[in-house]
């Protein structure tokens, strides 16, 4: 596996409080690959920095939907 990261950025949908937040990165961060995880309240943004080889983008939107949220990949 190689060491390069990449940012990944997700658009949330159905958040509405910090805690939501919260739980958010708890659940994202605690994926094996994943090495920063930041939710942007006020622009539904979440940004994952993290190993393609080890977690997609498709098991970074689910681990969202774990916790009872809506995510999709954003080109920004």
């Amino acid at each position: 596996m190689s060491n390069t990261n990449t940012r990944t950025t997700l658009r949330a949908e159905g958040f509405s409080c910090p805690s939501c937040v919260a739980r958010i990165e708890k659940s994202v961060g605690a994926l094996a690959g994943v090495s920063h995880v930041k939710v942007h309240f006020a622009s539904a943004r979440i940004e994952v920095d993290h190993h393609p080889e080890a977690v997609s983008v498709d098991d970074l939107v689910a681990a969202v939907a774990k916790v009872g949220y809506t995510a999709r990949a954003s080109a920004f």
